[in-house]
Parts: structure tokens; C-alpha cells; sequence
């Protein structure tokens, strides 16, 4: 039944997408509920069960860990609340079921800290209260998805009475959507007009169902980003067998002599054997420090920055790379052949060597140069976002735990990021703490005004208050024809929208820019800073910087090269 739903949700992925009331490709809601119900089907797969708590419980933690924007976080939380409903029970029954809807409502509200009427909140929340009323007088599990299912078809036409900005768009919540077509395939599974086949070990978890082709690829993000971005270049993989002269295993110093000097660390400790993998600069050093615990075996070193090169020597960046032959693979004793590296038992790991740092930052982005900027602010890691591929939770949850620091500052830099930077800080062991910035230009004047002496509580004050303070504008290209804000906006207009607001639309760029500026301006402001995005000319980025110049001779600017892609331009003015 959920992969009939996961099905049916994948093949109308883009018409959810296309069911966004802002004018342009901004949320991609139907790839962000589909990666996410992907993420849970994947799960399914790994681990075959015919428990139906066992099933919901494994379900839950796929679409957790994979869940990606507001919606998908909603989503996963919906089926979260449905697992605990579930929890030890074998058979689904109509009760129990509806009982498992509520809850799973329940768990997703509470989640959400203003809920609005007429997203998928509210489709959920109508249809899980009309199926416990329903299953109090329908025992046949079919009849009874019937009713959920019509009264969220139902509730779902009436979103667009709940939201302005539905009914002024002519559309229904896209999200809501999502949701419908989800229990569509529960439906029709239930009523045998689709031939799933269970969840099996037999089948590749990595395309479950032709979900996959859905999921966009890695490669062209990485033809835009230069080979010497890859900061620690060997991709290390292999095994600690521990030995009965092995010293003890401890976790927590191994990790922060790997952190110093490397990321995309993981440790799975299984009794007599730990799994490492690590991304780091200097191999012989890893080893070194591994060396002590027992023997290493199975030893894979690859180099990523050749694998780089490869892959943008490529005609096709969708293209296949072929994977490298390993630069080192083999076992001990031959391991002592690698330059630096030895068994001697003086290489253990002194704990009191390596202190964690005070803090660290995470932040998301889009664009090699606004991560650049980011750094040159003193961000640890940058996290490549987007408008239309979200970071999921346990990517976030990954760049948290990464860092050798007792406390995390994250910064969203996107609203359909910040429910999903909040539900990871709320399932790691660190301290995390969210400042809820919205745009790109929030994030940089925040980190401007984080100072590392201060407390959590007064960081955030000051690192909120500063991103409050800084008036956004962004250019980019209308995607359909509509009314929004009072302004007529015609498909392949450029757009100027300040902070969420709609201000001006016409057919020259830079007649847009300019009377976007003007409103940006017209309560006064110091400076403007200028981040140019892929699609930016620099012909008539000279031409603006000269405009600026003449109109407002007393305002400093600043103009640097963002990279990211959809908005050729992002302005920021700060008084």
C-alpha cells in the first residue's frame, strides 16, 4: 500500500510542482514529498517485514532521514505520529488505522510552530477526523479509504478558499496535493487496481519502483564547483578488527583526531570489528591513529579530486563516471609500506590533545561564490541548497555532527529550509542552535554580527536582529502568467520581489532592477550589496553598478559573484 502511494505520488510529482502559487520554480514541493516518500520505500526495501508496526517503525525512519523541505518534513512527521499509532501491533484494522491518521496529525502539528489553514495540515487533519468518525460505522477497510479518501479530495478543493493567495492564483495547495495522490494510491492498492509486489531484498533499493527518476543527479551541481573546492581530497573506507592486545576503543577520541583534519566521518562500531569512513587530507595519518585498535583490513583510498577532473572532462554531465581504481587496497602488514605510516603502539590517540572547539557554523546556499563568502565570514561548512533540491534532514544532521565543536549555529538561509534545520537539531546529541534566516543576504548579515565570545542566548539575539534589519530584493524570471501583489506579470517578465512582496515586473532586466532598488532605497539604507548570480550578464552588472553610483551617490556598493542559479540577481541593503 505505501509503495502503490509512493507510486502514485512519483508519477504526478510535477504536476504538484506545478501547483506553486509564486510565479516561480521556488519549493518544488512534488520533488521534495516525492524524495521524501522515496527515502521511506528505500527503507521498506532494506528491511522486508510482514509486522505491521515493524513496517511502520522502519518506514518512519526513512522518510525522517531522508525528509526534505517543509513538505517533506510534514510528511515524515504525518507518518511518524502513524508508526508510535502502530507500534507491536501485526494487522492493520480500520480502527486502528484511523487511530494511526490522528496521531499522525497530531505529531505533525505539533511540529509546525504556526500552522496555516489550507496547506496539507489541513487536508490531514479533516481527513483523519472524518476517518475516525467513519470507522465507527464502516468495518470494510476498502469502503472505509474510500471516505479519507474523498473527504481529503474534498477538503483539498476548499484550500483554495482558506488561502488568498491560492484563490488569487487559481490553484490548489500543492502540498495538500501531495497528500491526496498519496492516499489515491493507498486506494487503489486496497482495491486491487494495482499489482504491487512486497518490499523484497531481491530488488535494488537504489531505484525502488522507477522512483528514482525522479531524483535528481549529483553531477551537474558538481560541474559547477572547481575542483580545488574539494578541501579533503581522499575518500577513505576500511575496517578495525580488534585484537585481543588492541588497546581500548574510544569512540569519542578517534572521532576528534579524524575531525582535525577531515569530514564526512562515520563509525559504526559492531562489537569486534569498527567500519571507518572518512574524507580527509593526510591518509597516513588516519591510519595511524587507526592502527592502535587493532588490525586494518579491507582498505579503499580514492581520490576525489581525479574523480573531479574526470567528471568535468565529461560532454555529458549526467554521464556515468567510472569508478576509479583504488590508489591503495590492501591489507596489513602492507600497510606499513604507506609513507608515515607504523604500528607503533605510540600512536594512540592522546584525548587531551584535541579539544573540541567552542562552536561551529553550518549554513545553506547556493552558489560557489556566496559559499566562498561564507567562509571568508568564518562558516565551517556550507551546505548546497537551493530553491529546488532542499538539503534533507540527515544532510544537515550529517553537517552538524561532522564538525568538533560543543555548540552549532545553523543557519537556514531559506524559509522551506527551516523547519527541516529545526527538526535536526532537535534529533542530535549536540547543541544546535537555529537562527531562522530566510534569504542568502540574511545569513551574511547575521554571521557579520555573531562574535564567538558571546553567550548562545546573545548570539541569537544579535544574529536575528541583524538579519531582521536587512531589506532583500531578488530578480528572476515569471514562470506564468498572473496577478500578484496588484501587479499584472506576464510569462518570461522579469520580476523584482522585495523581502516576499512583489513590487515591479517588466520585460527589461534592468529597467526591473532599477525601480526594484528604488523600493529597496526608499526608507534610506548605507549600503547595497550586489550578488550576482550564473545567469547575470556583467555588461549590464557595469551598467547597474553605474546607475546605482549616479542615483545614489551617498550609499556604498558592494558587488560580488554569488553563482546562484534562477536569480541573476540578490540585493541587500543595510542601513
Amino acid at each position: 500500500m505505501i509503495v502503490s502511494g509512493a507510486e502514485k505520488l512519483s508519477h504526478n510529482a510535477e504536476r504538484v510542482n506545478a501547483l506553486n502559487v509564486f510565479p516561480v520554480p521556488d519549493g518544488d514541493t512534488g520533488t521534495n514529498m516525492n524524495l521524501t516518500m522515496s527515502a521511506g520505500v528505500v527503507e521498506l526495501m532494506k528491511k522486508p517485514t510482514d509486522d505491521v508496526g515493524r513496517a511502520a517503525e522502519v518506514l518512519s525512519k526513512g522518510l525522517l532521514m531522508g525528509a526534505r523541505g517543509n513538505s517533506g518534513v510534514i510528511l515524515s512527521q504525518l507518518f511518524r505520529g502513524f508508526s508510535r499509532a502502530v507500534a507491536g501491533q501485526q494487522v492493520l484494522t480500520v480502527p486502528l488505522f484511523a487511530n494511526a491518521l490522528q496521531q499522525g496529525v497530531d505529531t505533525a502539528y505539533k511540529a509546525v510552530v504556526k500552522p496555516v489553514e489550507g496547506t496539507i495540515l489541513t487536508v490531514a487533519r479533516e481527513a483523519a477526523r472524518h476517518g475516525v468518525q467513519a470507522s465507527r460505522r464502516i468495518a470494510d477497510i476498502v469502503e472505509w479509504m474510500h471516505e479519507v479518501y474523498d473527504k481529503a479530495s474534498e477538503t483539498l478543493a476548499l484550500t483554495q478558499e482558506m488561502l488568498p493567495i491560492l484563490k488569487q492564483v487559481g490553484v490548489v495547495d500543492s502540498g495538500g496535493q501531495g497528500l491526496v495522490y498519496i492516499y489515491e494510491g493507498f486506494l487503489n492498492y486496497l482495491n486491487g487496481a494495482v499489482d504491487v509486489k512486497s518490499p523484497s531484498t531481491n530488488r535494488s533499493s537504489a531505484a525502488p519502483f522507477g522512483l528514482a527518476k525522479a531524483v535528481p543527479t549529483n553531477a551537474p551541481a558538481q560541474a559547477k564547483i572547481s575542483t580545488e573546492s574539494i578541501m579533503f581530497p581522499y575518500d577513505m573506507e576500511f575496517f578495525i578488527q580488534r585484537t585481543a592486545t588492541s588497546v581500548s576503543y574510544s569512540e569519542r577520541s578517534f572521532r576528534q583526531v579524524l575531525e582535525r583534519d577531515g569530514d564526512s566521518i562515520i563509525l559504526i562500531d559492531d562489537d569486534d570489528i569498527i567500519k571507518v569512513h572518512v574524507h580527509s587530507r593526510r591518509p597516513g595519518d588516519v591510519l595511524n591513529a587507526a592502527l592502535p585498535y587493532g588490525n586494518i583490513t579491507d582498505i579503499h583510498i580514492l581520490n576525489m579530486q581525479e574523480q573531479h577532473k574526470d567528471l568535468l572532462q565529461s560532454n555529458d554531465s549526467q554521464a556515468h563516471v567510472p569508478e576509479l581504481q583504488p590508489m591503495v587496497d590492501y591489507s596489513l602488514p602492507g600497510v606499513a609500506a604507506l609513507p608515515g605510516v607504523t604500528a607503533s603502539p605510540e600512536s594512540v590517540p592522546n584525548p587531551d590533545v584535541y579539544e573540541m572547539a567552542a562552536y561551529g557554523v553550518v549554513v545553506v546556499s547556493v552558489g560557489e561564490g556566496n559559499a566562498e563568502l561564507f567562509r571568508s565570514l568564518g562558516v565551517d561548512i556550507v551546505i548546497s541548497g537551493g530553491q529546488s533540491m532542499n538539503p534533507s534532514t540527515e544532510d544537515l544532521l550529517s553537517a552538524i555532527s561532522s564538525l568538533s565543536a560543543h555548540h552549532v549555529y545553523l543557519l537556514p538561509n531559506n524559509p522551506n529550509v527551516i523547519l527541516a534545520a529545526k527538526q535536526a537539531a532537535e534529533l542530535t546529541d549536540r547543541a544546535v542552535t537555529v537562527v531562522p534566516t530566510r534569504t542568502i543576504p540574511q545569513g551574511m548579515a547575521a554571521m557579520l554580527a555573531f562574535h564567538e565570545n558571546e553567550s548562545e542566548s546573545s548570539n541569537l539575539a544579535r544574529m536575528t536582529k541583524a538579519s531582521e534589519q536587512v531589506v532583500t530584493g531578488q530578480i528572476t524570471l515569471a514562470v506564468r502568467d498572473t496577478v500578484m501583489d496588484g501587479i499584472d506579470i506576464k510569462e518570461g517578465q522579469y520580476i523584482g520581489i522585495k523581502d516576499k512582496t512583489i513590487v515591479v515586473s517588466t520585460s527589461s532586466i534592468l529597467s526591473t532592477c532599477e525601480q526594484l532598488i528604488a523600493g529597496l532605497l526608499a526608507d534610506g539604507g548605507d549600503m547595497i550589496t550586489v550578488l550576482t548570480g550564473e545567469d547575470a550578464d556583467s555588461v549590464q552588472t557595469k551598467q547597474l553598478e553605474d546607475w546605482i553610483t549616479e542615483q545614489y551617490p551617498d550609499i556604498e556598493v558592494e558587488i560580488h559573484v554569488g553563482g546562484q542559479p534562477l536569480y541573476p540577481y540578490l540585493f541587500a541593503v543595510e542601513s
